[in-house]
C-alpha cells in the first residue's frame, strides 16, 4: 500500500479513469471535474491517492482556503473502493490529509458526513473530529 499526494504532472488517463470509477461508488449522480482541472494550481487542493498493487484503492481531498477566522481545510470525497474497505485505508488517507494540514499551518480542518455513514463518522471521531453545532445550507447552481 502506498499513499501519495497527487500532482498535476502525475495524472494519466489510467489514473483519471480509476479515480472516476472510485468516485462513482460514493455518488454516481454528481458530475465530476477532471483531475487536471482540479490540480491546475496545486496550492488550494490536496488530493491523496492510495494504491494497492498499482490500483487506486482510495482517494481523499482537502480544499484549502483563507477567511477572516483563519486558514482552513475542508475534507471532501473520502472514498475507499468496496473491495478494499476494512483495511485501514480510510484512516491512512485521513492521516495523510491531517499531516498536510499541519505542514501548512492550518488553524482548523472541517468535514461534512451524512448521518447514515456510521463507519466514516466513527473514523472521524477517532481522529479527534467533533460535531459542530451548526446547520449546513445549500444552494445548487445548475
Amino acid at each position: 500500500m502506498t499513499l501519495e499526494i497527487l500532482r498535476s504532472d502525475q495524472i494519466s488517463n489510467g489514473i483519471q479513469t480509476e479515480v472516476s470509477a472510485l468516485y462513482d461508488q460514493l455518488d454516481s449522480n454528481i458530475k465530476q471535474l477532471q483531475l487536471r482541472e482540479l490540480l491546475a494550481t496545486d496550492d488550494n487542493l490536496v488530493f491523496v491517492i492510495c494504491k494497492v498493487d498499482d490500483k487506486v484503492a482510495g482517494i481523499a481531498s482537502m480544499a484549502i482556503y483563507k477567511v477572516i477566522s483563519g486558514h482552513k481545510g475542508m475534507v471532501e470525497d473520502v472514498v475507499v473502493d468496496q473491495e478494499y474497505r476494512g483495511r485501514g485505508i480510510g484512516r491512512k488517507l485521513m492521516e495523510k490529509l491531517l499531516d498536510e494540514a499541519q505542514n501548512r499551518n492550518l488553524d482548523e480542518v472541517l468535514l461534512f458526513s451524512a448521518h447514515y455513514r456510521t463507519p466514516a463518522i466513527t473514523l472521524y471521531k477517532s481522529l479527534g473530529f467533533r460535531l459542530k453545532d451548526s446547520g449546513l445550507y445549500r444552494l445548487v447552481f445548475n
